[in-house]
This record gives structure tokens, sequence and C-alpha cells, in this order.
């Protein structure tokens, strides 16, 4: 009878032992990824136009229906031609200020100032244009794909064009 008992209680320790690692192997499949902690000098800046750069902070901006996270940082003065994107754009000012305006061209009638911490929804299609006040980064979260269209093209200065003379 000893030795009955003493198999099934060895039985049921190698059940228990079995289940309790199979849970184990199961949780672990099933738990998220640990956090990942994106330093700011880690972000590799890629110049897009004239005075700004562009960094992914998360995700990937070129995948479809897919959240993502990026940073512009633009130099004191810079100008974003009007543009709009095929997505809801969400944007906060991390650094310096952001003036933003509403329509087809650059207006500066039109800019309204956005200070640290200011957050804003930018509807997709939206027609809009921007500036800098001193060296500035916003961060930009939404859905991707992330994409410019620029209203007027010809007003895109590429990144390496020569700086603007002084008018006589």
């Amino acid at each position: 009878m000893k030795k009955i008992r003493m198999g099934s209680v060895c039985v049921a320790l190698i059940g228990v032992a079995a289940l309790t690692a199979a849970v184990y192997s199961q949780e672990k499949k099933d738990s998220p990824a640990p956090p990942k902690i994106m330093h700011f000098g880690d972000l590799k800046w890629t110049p897009i136009i004239k005075g700004c750069d562009l960094a992914t902070v998360a995700g990937d901006p070129s995948a479809e229906g897919t959240p993502f996270v990026v940073r512009l940082r633009c130099v004191d003065g810079a100008k974003i031609p009007a543009h709009w994107h095929p997505t809801d754009e969400n944007v906060t000012v991390l650094k310096g200020t952001f003036l933003a305006g509403m329509g087809e061209t650059f207006d500066e009638t039109k800019l309204t100032t956005m200070n640290v911490g200011n957050f804003v929804t930018m509807p997709k299609e939206m027609r809009h244009f921007a500036t800098c006040k001193g060296e500035t980064i916003v961060q930009v979260h939404a859905m991707g794909p992330f994409k410019v269209n620029w209203v007027n093209p010809s007003e895109v200065q590429p990144p390496d064009a020569p700086a603007a003379k002084p008018k006589s």
C-alpha cells in the first residue's frame, strides 16, 4: 500500500511540475515586451527640409495603420511651407516656440503661437504651415503612414539649399 501511495505522490508531483512549467511558459509568451527607453542622445536625426530634421522615436512611420512617434527639430526661423497629411496628426511642443497656421499658403498673419507643453490635433488633410522661434522640437504621434503632401512643392527648400541672400 505504501508503494502505491508513494508512486501516486511522485506521479502527482511530476504532474504539478509539468503543469507549472506549462503555465509559466505560456505567461512568459503572452507577457508584453519590456519597455524600451529611447534616450534623446540615441535619436537618429535626418534632414528633411532647410533648417529641420526628423527622428523616429517609436514605431514605423511608413507602416499602414500602426502607431508611431517622431520628433521634428528646427532651427530658429525655419519655415515649413503649407502641407497636409493623409492621417490625423497629434503635435506636442517639447522645446522652443512653434507657430502654426492653417491655409493653403504660408501667411504670418494666421500664425498661432504654441509654447512648450502646448498640444494640437491636426485633422487629416487640413492644410497647415509653421515656423519656429529659437531651436524648436515638436513631437508628432499618429497612425501611419506618415506622409507630407506639399501644397506647392516649389516652396520647399531642400536641406542642403544655400542660405537666402539678403535683399539689397
